[in-house]
């Protein structure tokens, strides 16, 4: 019997694992990170399309035909990341929003603007208008 065969060989980990855990340890918080990052962002989306400003938004958007005419339907609210822009404010009982939502149809793009005031519980809209894409045709919906 040989030396060679009583020297028991170490296992994967025992071999490994001065490497294995400051890359995992490093992946991992990237990782989760990442998720963090998602996570919050996917919260501010969704926080700023439940807002009543902006279904109010949409469903004007919804109900005008010049608007469903350039478009086409079912009209989509499309990706924030694309260039939307949600602002909200809070201050002394006034929420304010200032909102780019951009939206699709089947027959093009466009972005609606809103610009609003709500007093408890009341908003009032300074701008609320939407500007096809493809033409720059702009579509007041405050006015019917």
């Amino acid at each position: 019997m040989s030396n060679n065969e009583l020297v028991k060989e170490k296992s994967w980990w025992g071999r490994n694992w001065k490497w294995v855990v400051p890359v995992g340890g490093c992946l991992t918080m990237i990782v989760l990170f990442f998720v963090f990052l998602g996570s919050v962002i996917f919260g501010a989306i969704s926080m700023a399309e439940d807002s009543d400003a902006h279904k109010y938004a949409m469903e004007r958007v919804n109900s005008n035909q010049q608007v469903i005419e350039l478009l086409g339907e079912p009209i989509e609210t499309g990706s924030v990341l694309k260039g939307g822009n949600y602002q909200y404010s809070y201050k002394n009982g006034r929420t304010t929003a200032n909102l780019d939502i951009p939206i699709k149809g089947p027959k093009g793009e466009a972005m609606v603007y809103v610009e609003g005031e709500e007093d408890d519980d009341e908003w009032t809209y300074n701008v609320l208008k939407v500007i096809i894409s493809d033409t720059g045709e702009e579509i007041d919906l405050l006015t019917d």
